[in-house]
This record gives C-alpha cells, structure tokens and sequence, in this order.
C-alpha cells in the first residue's frame, strides 16, 4: 500500500513577530533590574538622540506620509524629546518611590512589562519618540506597530531612540518595531500573550481594537475641538490663538479646533478678524463644494487630511490665495447632514452663530457630543470672568478644557499652562471609551506595589475640661460658672420633689444667675421631652445647662444641649450607627460652646457625667438609640458624694453593677490604653472592695458610698476612651 504524500505545514506568517516580541521580552527582564541611575543615564541619551535627529525625522514624515508641515514637525519631536525629558527627568521610577515612616507606607515602582506601541500616520515620528522615552524611562519594553503610510519615518524614530538607549547600557531588543505592518498584524501584537499594556494613538477603529484585545490599554479618541469665544473676549488674541493652533501642521493634531462658536453681539467683528488674518470666509455655493471633500463615504477624506488649505480648495474646485491659511464655512447644523461639524484634521473649521453664552455653550457641548466627546474644548473669555470658566467646564464632557489658550499647544501641556503633564498621547475617559482622562505619562507605565506596616490609628483620651470631686463640693464647684447669665436645671421629678434641684438653685441665687427648673424627664427620655426642654432653652436663652440626676436627665440635657446650640441638627443623622466615631458619614455640628453643659450626678453608675453618650427614644416608633460623639462631653462634672448617700439598695446594686460592666468593656476593648486600663482597673478594685459595704450599710458607711461614686466616675472615664 502507497504510503500518501504528507501535506506541507503552511508556513506560520506570524512567526517572525512571535521572535520580535521574544528578544524584547527577554531585553525587558534584564532591563526591570536597573537602577535609577541607570535607566536616567539611558533616558537622558535617548532623548538627546531623539533631539539631535528631529529635523530629519521630520522631513522623513512629510515626505513618506504627504501630510503637515516640515517646520512643525520638527518643533513636535522637539517637544517629544525635551519636553519629555524635562518633565521627567528626575521622577522616580524605579524601586521604592516614597516611604511614609509615620504610617508606615512603603510605595514601591515596578515595570509593567511589553507594550504594544500603536503610532498614527498623522504623528508618526513625535508619537514614536514619545513612547520610546517614556517607556525607557519606566523600564518597560515597546513593539511598535506604525501606520502602513508611515512605516519607515516611525521605525527611524524608534531606531534612533534605540540605538542611543542600548549606547548608554539598555538591552538590546529593548525597542522594536514591525517593518512592514498590517492590520492583522497589529491585531496579533495586540493581543499576544507577552504584551502587558497597549499604548494606542490613531483613529476611532484602532483605538477600538485595543480596547477589544482584552488587555489593559491606554488610547486616544476622535477630537472635535469646540472653541467658543465669548463677548468679552480679547478678539484679536482668541482669532490670532486659534489660526495659530489650527494652521499648525496643517491641522492634524487631534485637540486643534474643529469649530468656532460665537456669540452674536461679536461674531461679524470675529469674522472680519479672521479675514484680516488671513482665513478665507466660504461663500455659500464654496461651503457646500469643501463640505463634499471633507466626508467620503460618509467618513472623513484621508485625501484632505493634513493639506495646505489652497490645496484642499483647489480639490474642492474653488480657487483662493496659495497664502490663505484656513478655510472657514458658516454652519447652523450639528449632526450627520453638516460635514463642517466633523473632525477635519485640517485647516478648515466651522464657525458657529449663538444668540450669548448660555446658547454659545450648549452648542459646544453638542459639537462634543457629536464627535469628540472626551478629547478637549476650549473657551476665549476675559480672564476675569472665572465663573464662565466654570460654567463652561461644567458643561463640557472632555479631559481637557482650556481657556484662552490654542488647542493644539495647549492641551499637550507644558507650554500654556505648566501643571498640565506634557503628553503626545490625551486620554479622554469614559466619555470617549478610554480607561484614563488626563495627559497619558510615566505614571500609566509602572505598577506601584503599597507595602504597608501594621500601624494603628492614633488614640486620644477626651474627659470634661474640669472634674470636681469631694464630698461637699456642690456649692463651691457652682462657682466656677461665675460671669454666667442664665442657666437652665434639667432634672426629674422625683429628684426635684426631694429637694435636690434647691441645691443647686440657692448658690445660683447667691450668684444673682437666673435659671428655670426643667423637671419632666422621664424614664429613657424621649424626643417628645427633648424637644419640649428645648423649647424652654430656646425661650429662655440660658448659657449654662445643667443636667442633675442619673442617666436620663443627663442623656436628656445632652441631646437639649446639642439642639439648642445646633438648630439645624438632624436626629436621624445623629442616630445613625458607625464603625469609627472618627469616620462617621454623617458628622456631628461643631458645638460652638457658646453654652457652657454641667453634669452632676445623684446616682453611682452611668458615669455619664464624664462621657459622650446618650440614649434616646423615639417615641413615634418606640425605638432607643445610642447617640455617641464628643461634642457632647460636658464641660463640667461635679462629682459629690454627698448627693449619694441615701440612694436605695436597689439603686446601689444597680448602679454599681452597671459601673463594673463599664470597667470590664474597657478592660476587653480592642481600643484599650494604658490610660483607660489604669482607671479601669482601680474602679473594678474599688467596686470589689467597697461596693458590697455601700449596699449593706447604705448612708451609714460614708466612705464607701464616696469610693464607689468615684469609682463609677472613672469606669465612665475608662469606657468612653476604649
């Protein structure tokens, strides 16, 4: 039997970029190990390369490409590698970045590995140079797939950046590009196993299919640059900025204006303006002739992309001045049916009537809308006129919105304003379907590792400003209120029957200091009780409050106290739970203490008189909540035993069972301190010892009602600091 003839294997077509983006891999291990010496030394001497060579990059472009202006070409590489040199030349990139020693945060830069480089013909060498510094700087590894147009001058970019890289000590094969690129050859690149990160500058389709690679990217969008110039604007500069911007390599960079939106009262003297400077003004049988150039098949003409205007004119059958630098046409129109409303990316703009700066901004807003939605916008106006700067960034959706700067060199940053991050490659956001909306930098290019230190927040120990403490001490504790003008008593009526209240009120007699008794607290006060004790402060106008009693008149006076000083107060917001009372989403109001808040307890227990909390119910659901902040620490407590000794059993072993559960939480919090477990630890001693003398011998055994009254001071003291 005939053995049949094996059927060759085709030959795998991808297989020499499969060993380009291997040698770069193996190039992009050795060089993650350099210093930041030495990746400086590496990125200074790419730069100077890049420099050195950018007249003839240039002249490269414009003849490979037809597109733009030598001139310009060069001031881009200049920008490309200077700039980007500057900007970056002492920035950290490698190993640790930061160390925060008080937190204990250890930021450190690590290379995000291979990136596929995705170069545009309109750009071909600056974009490329760009790239290849930021990437060498980050210590990563590109392969660069350029346009099928631009092929040659984007791999000489990348050539030259390389072979003064591996001169200063880079690996070879850190830079590498593909000679004769397709797309599906930059589909594969994008999407090989070994490419960390897509960089991708070109049209919508391109960017689209980084994007749909399925690995991370950082692209660029349409632009459609919007430039509004308003009634106050100076008009010779906003027409001089924007000829200046548009006419700029013939109007290929992607953030040159695309429209101009006047408003009415000076739109005839801006079009005079640019007639004077050198625009030609399309009548409407030249208008519709350049707007059939400028679609083809519904897209934009590649044909014009790039071209002197007389040339595009010519094109569009329509004879002008070989010295005519833009052609303008008068649109009303933004949509599908008014070419002028595209991004032309060439010196033709639109120019736009509004009836004022309302009108004016929302036009702008639907030219982004249209087709530049992310990229950059632009707004002429007297410089002191910030809140129509505002307005106006507010309604634009764009990473960039630049005021009497021209677009072209303002929105690659470094040159107008010196914040914005000088960039060849403008992210547009989620609006235009990137992942960033800021000038793309070394920053995108690394992956920063957090090593953090346990560290834990830092503690405090907040007790009232003063704490009187002796048997006795009532009277002459009250005296420190002197100066004070009126004061309200909030108390219960059981307490006020018995005469404790007339304790308080006969040195506030001596002092000549007017006050009203508030007796009706009840039982776990209410909101009902609150609110009508506040009504009574807010009649009365005390500048002291002082809670007399247990646990709810001093619950019920903190919350009276609060409201009072804080009209404006919610309680909902006030009762709601958190995890760190320093982190609270909603926030306590600032007590301004204009009102001076005395606690003096008649019972040996809460230890509210030394503590932020109060529990409150809400009467109309029937719900109690725990309110905790420390604006409500009083600023006083007057603690006398003497208001203690003849409290009834029950109490006591209520009271002091309560104290000793307070000492025990703050014994056993995650939040304890050897401030509170001191304090803790002494009440849980005294309690032991003297707790049991206080509820057998009652007012009979003074000392040992004193000690336990402390100790329930100090538990408070304990459990509101752990």
């Amino acid at each position: 039997m005939k053995t049949p003839t094996p059927i060759p294997t085709p030959p795998d077509t991808f297989q020499p970029l499969k060993d380009l983006i291997q040698k770069v891999k193996t190039a992009q291990a050795i060089y993650a190990t350099y210093s930041q010496e030495q990746v400086d030394k590496i990125f200074r001497a790419a730069a100077l390369a890049a420099n050195n060579a950018r007249i003839r990059l240039a002249k490269m472009a414009v003849e490979e490409t037809g597109m733009g202006i030598v001139e310009d070409k060069v001031i881009k590489n200049h920008f490309a590698s200077e700039y980007i040199y500057n900007k970056y030349k002492n920035e950290k990139t490698c190993g640790e970045l930061s160390y925060d020693a008080s937190f204990g945060l250890r930021r450190i830069a690590e290379p995000i590995g291979i990136l596929a480089g995705i170069v545009p013909t309109t750009n071909p060498t600056s974009t490329a140079i760009f790239k290849s510094l930021i990437t060498l700087k980050t210590r990563n590894g590109i392969v660069f797939s350029p346009h099928p147009r631009a092929k040659r001058s984007t791999a000489e970019a990348a050539r030259i950046v390389l072979e003064a890289a591996v001169a200063a000590g880079a690996p070879e094969n850190i830079i590498a590009w593909i000679e004769e690129p397709t797309v599906e050859m930059s589909n594969y690149v994008m999407r090989h196993p070994d490419i960390s990160l897509i960089l991708a500058t070109g049209g919508p389709g391109m960017v689209k299919a980084a994007y749909s690679s399925g690995k991370p990217a950082l692209g660029v969008g349409a632009g459609n640059t919007p430039a509004v110039i308003d009634e106050t604007a100076e008009i010779r500069m906003a027409v001089s900025s924007i000829l200046m911007s548009k006419t700029f390599d013939n109007g290929v960079i992607c953030a040159s204006e695309q429209s101009v939106v006047v408003v009415d009262a000076v739109y005839e003297a801006v079009k005079a303006e640019f007639k004077v400077r050198g625009a030609h003004l399309l009548m409407p049988g030249e208008k519709d002739k350049v707007g059939a150039t400028i679609l083809k098949d519904g897209r934009l003409n590649a044909d014009i992309v790039g071209q002197p205007a007389a040339k595009i004119a010519a094109m569009a059958g329509i004879k002008v001045p070989d010295d005519v630098k833009v052609l303008i046409g008068e649109a009303e129109v933004i949509g599908r049916d008014e070419p002028f409303a595209y991004e032309k990316l060439s010196p033709v703009l639109a120019l736009y009537r509004a009836k004022d700066f309302a009108d004016a901004v929302a036009k702008a807003a639907a030219l982004v809308e249209f087709g530049g939605i992310g990229h950059t916008s632009a707004l002429y106006t007297d410089m002191r006129n910030s809140d129509r700067a505002k307005v106006f960034g507010a309604a634009m959706k764009t990473g960039r919105v630049l005021v009497n700067m021209p677009s072209s060199q303002g929105a690659i940053g470094d040159i107008y304003n010196f914040k914005l991050e000088p960039s060849l490659t403008l992210g547009c956001g989620s609006w235009g379907g990137n992942s960033i909306s800021e000038n793309v930098g070394v920053k995108h290019l690394m992956n920063i590792k957090n090593i953090a230190e346990r560290r834990e927040n830092m503690l405090w120990f907040r007790i009232p400003p003063k704490i009187f403490i002796k048997y006795g001490c009532l009277a002459l504790a009250l005296r420190e209120l002197s100066g004070r003008k009126r004061a309200v008593i909030v108390t219960d009526r059981p307490l006020y029957d018995l005469g404790y209240a007339d304790r308080v009120t006969q040195t506030l007699e001596e002092m000549k200091l007017e006050y009203e008794v508030f007796y009706e607290v009840k039982p776990d006060p209410d909101l009902t009780t609150i609110r009508k004790g506040l009504d009574l402060c807010n009649g009365f106008k005390p500048d002291v409050i002082i809670a007399l009693g247990g646990g709810s008149p001093m619950d019920a006076a903190k919350m009276m106290w609060l409201m009072y000083e804080n009209p404006g107060a919610k309680f909902e917001e006030m009762a709601m739970r958190f995890m760190d009372i320093e982190k609270r989403i909603c926030a306590f109001p600032d007590q301004a203490r204009k009102v001076q808040f005395v606690a003096i307890p008649t019972t040996s227990g809460t230890g509210s008189e030394v503590t932020p909390f109060a529990v409150v119910t809400d009467d109309a659901t029937g719900k109690k909540y725990p309110i905790a902040d420390y604006s409500l620490t009083p600023d006083m407590a007057i603690v006398d035993p003497e208001l203690v000794m003849n409290m009834p059993k029950r109490l006591t072993a209520y009271g002091g069972i309560d104290a000793l559960t307070h000492a025990l939480e703050a014994m056993v919090s995650v939040l304890s301190t050897e401030f509170t477990n001191s304090l803790a630890l002494e009440a849980i001693r005294i309690l032991f010892k003297y707790l049991p003398d206080s509820y057998n011998n009652g007012s009979q055994d003074m000392k040992a009602r004193e000690k336990v009254h402390y100790a329930a001071t100090m538990s408070g003291m304990a459990f509101a600091n752990a």
